[in-house]
């Protein structure tokens, strides 16, 4: 819900919109009480097409002839205004119309009358609206069980205690401050729509398509710890089953490519992954599976490790699938994330020093059309990786941790980033947060195994089961 009066800095009703959407607002109500009627529609009529390339309803708070004259898509309501009925009459059945309830009898009248949705509070204080008595946790849950529509809370909701609504049966959340009053709307915005959605009982989802590691440090295994630790739901679709541990792989059995679209068609069938992060996949036959599926199904987000060698120099791609990863796999990828070794296959060069990494990487975006994250862990410099996303090239620094357990890392930064990126992060920052994340695995010491060992993919949980 708008309200100019928290801008700051000579930013526009436009601008915070704009960043507004941008991280994931799913409706904007237009509520701008000190605004003439001319004013709102002018208001209305500019933020419609800012929401109509968001794929965004525009809804105004209270004006119904407002919304005629602006091409908005609905109003909504409250007690002491226009009846839900009226508005109705007025808009006909293709507009949207909210109301407020602050009770099960108010919530099922409204209903009654056509609204869509409800707008429930306040369910906390709020400096909105000091005069409403918050509405208990008891009558907000009698609300949501008595009526379809959906039931949204609002009223002083923040991001510290959004979280004491789940289990309320609330379909999403409202906010003014929240998200108007933050310096960056757009990752305020993403952070509560994560919130809301585990509210309402939902979480983003990623797919890793990989092999399985039996030692449990890389492969799918890291792949979903990972994905577990960073927030998401992790689903797997298994290319091999590897015999492995931190001091070498012993064996390999590969699925049969129809056993490997079997599982593609089961997991996009019913839990369609935000994002997905690819593995090792050791066949053509595999890649060209892969390959096929995404794009049938219209996948997005998708992070390609082109895993070829093991952190323990073991070779894990054959080499007549090297021409269906790059000419089947590597095109419909966001991004990929090779490390030296790799970046040097994949742009035929050497790599030597902080130069070279960017020639190759420029040399792979142009060849394949997607981003590249050229890794710089194999004692080239500091751990910094380069991006390049055909904005030119972003250098993330990083320290060298002494850790000589290495195991997964490149299995564990690529789920990472494909975890961010399905929570709605732009490139560069989901690049940056998995940096973060996995230094901080690193750091953590873990040590087991007689080799390599692996990350502590957990290190920000305790022992009793909670995350810091």
């Amino acid at each position: 819900m708008t309200d100019r009066s928290w801008l700051k800095g000579g930013e526009t009703l436009e601008e915070a919109v704009q960043a507004a959407l941008a991280g994931g607002v799913t409706i904007l109500q237009l509520r701008e009480k000190h605004a003439s009627h001319g004013e709102l529609v002018a208001a209305a009529r500019r933020l419609k097409p800012v929401c109509e390339a968001y794929g965004v309803p525009l809804i105004i708070d209270d004006n119904v002839e407002a919304v005629l004259e602006s091409g908005a898509d609905g109003v909504h309501v409250g007690q002491e205004d226009m009846a839900v009925a009226e508005a109705r009459r007025i808009l006909g059945p293709d507009k949207i119309i909210g109301a407020s309830a602050h009770s099960e009898a108010e919530a099922r009248e409204a209903v009654r009358q056509g609204a869509d949705y409800l707008g429930c509070g306040a369910v906390f204080a709020t400096a909105t609206k000091n005069d409403t008595t918050p509405l208990s946790r008891e009558e907000l849950r009698r609300i949501c069980r008595c009526v379809e529509v959906p039931a949204v809370a609002i009223g002083g909701i923040t991001e510290a205690n959004c979280m004491e609504l789940a289990a309320s049966g609330i379909a999403g959340i409202a906010v003014v401050s929240a998200i108007f009053a933050a310096e960056d709307k757009r990752a305020a915005a993403r952070r509560l729509r994560l919130l809301a959605e585990r509210i309402a009982g939902k979480r983003r989802a990623v797919l890793t398509i990989a092999g399985s590691d039996c030692s449990g440090g890389a492969g799918i295994q890291a792949d979903l710890k990972t994905m577990l630790a960073n927030g998401v739901y992790g689903m797997s679709a298994i290319t091999a089953l590897t015999a492995q541990n931190t001091t070498g792989v012993y064996g390999i059995l590969e699925s049969t490519p129809e056993f490997l679209a079997s599982q593609l068609d089961c997991i996009f069938g019913d839990i369609r992954p935000d994002a997905v992060k690819t593995g090792m996949v050791s066949s053509a036959g595999l890649i060209r599976v892969i390959g096929e599926k995404l794009k049938e199904y219209g996948a997005e987000h998708i992070v390609v490790d082109p895993v070829m060698v093991s952190t323990s120099g073991s070779k894990l791609l054959q080499e007549e699938a090297m021409e269906a990863l790059t000419s089947v796999l590597l095109p419909v990828a966001e991004v990929i994330t090779p490390n030296i070794p790799e970046a040097e296959v994949l742009s035929g060069m050497e790599i030597a020093s902080a130069a070279d990494m960017e020639t190759a990487a420029e040399k792979i975006f142009r060849a394949y059309g997607c981003a590249v994250l050229c890794k710089g862990g194999h004692s080239l410099n500091d751990a910094n990786d380069l991006l390049c996303d055909g904005e030119g090239c972003t250098w993330f620094a990083g320290r060298k941790i002494d850790n000589p357990n290495t195991h997964g890392t490149g299995c564990t930064l690529s789920s990472a980033i494909a975890a961010n990126l399905a929570k709605g992060m732009e490139l560069r920052e989901a690049v940056a947060v998995a940096k973060e994340y996995i230094s901080g695995a690193l750091a953590a010491g873990l040590d087991l195994g007689k080799g390599s060992g692996p990350l502590d993919h957990g290190f920000a949980v305790d022992f009793s089961g909670k995350t810091e």
